[in-house]
């Protein structure tokens, strides 16, 4: 099959999975290099509103600097579009208050202040710079909304460094949510959870997604086939496929590029063999 004919493959595949949403983010011919080494090659794929979408692939396959490039952290060429604007164009700072925002394989919250503060401040994207000190009468209602949806309201005013790992991936999309962020990229969200919190994560996804772009990173495969509406596979900075889990399990491309490798299992949690 020539790249021509995967490429519409691919492009009849996304029509079907969704034919009435939104594209909330267009990638055409994104490519990323670092002292002559092209860690993201020539990618075009399709983001949308309403949709999980897992992103997934080998170590070095290019899946973060993919994101980084389109959360303005490292540069890029090709093009990114978002509501009209070119993210590949932009700076972090303005792609954050575009409503694009991100977490890490690390939680980066404030550990000594409360779930309540950290959620406070990275909601000042709502506030001028003279209102954002953190006195100030009550609490906004999209921060406490943001509470009852990550579960965390009964811990507004413990100090986030105590809470538990999955707690604090939780707080972290919260901070999300309170930025009003409209694309989430999610870098490994599950990594060092128990089952209890994967599928607590899972269902948190599905209850943020309809309104949003959920873009996930992950290597649990387990819960990639739990939760993914779509699915994207990279290899060595290009895009191998994308389509279903079912779709990506059976493809034969998939399966030769984990055979051997340390992600046998990975395939094999998708139910390949």
């Amino acid at each position: 099959m020539s790249a021509n004919d995967r490429a519409g493959t691919l492009d009849e595949a996304v029509e079907q999975a969704a034919p009435d949403a939104e594209t909330s983010v267009a990638v055409s011919h994104l490519t990323v290099s670092f002292d002559g080494f092209t860690a993201v090659d020539d990618v075009s794929l399709l983001m949308l509103k309403g949709q999980v979408h897992f992103l997934i692939g080998p170590n070095g396959a290019g899946k973060t600097t993919l994101v980084d490039a389109l959360t303005g952290l490292v540069p890029s060429t090709g093009t990114a579009m978002y509501d009209g604007m070119d993210l590949v164009s932009m700076k972090t700072n303005k792609i954050i208050r575009a409503g694009v925002g991100r977490t890490f394989q690390t939680a980066t919250v404030f550990d000594e202040l409360s779930v309540l503060q950290n959620l406070d401040i990275a909601g000042g994207v709502h506030r001028t710079a003279w209102r954002l000190p953190f006195r100030r009468r009550g609490v906004p209602d999209y921060v406490e909304e943001a509470l009852e949806t990550i579960g965390l309201s009964a811990l507004r005013d413990v100090p986030a460094g105590i809470l538990a790992h999955g707690q604090k991936q939780w707080l972290e999309i919260g901070m999300l949510l309170v930025q009003d962020a409209k694309v989430m990229f999610l870098d490994e969200p599950v990594a060092g959870m128990n089952a209890d919190e994967r599928d607590e994560t899972g269902e948190l996804l599905r209850r943020i997604g309809d309104e949003r772009t959920i873009i996930v990173i992950e290597h649990d495969m387990d819960f990639v086939r739990n939760y993914a509406e779509w699915v994207t596979v990279m290899h060595t900075g290009k895009l191998l496929t994308a389509g279903t889990v079912e779709q990506v399990q059976a493809d034969p491309r998939v399966q030769a590029v984990y055979l051997g490798t340390a992600a046998d299992a990975a395939v094999e949690g998708m139910g390949g063999h």
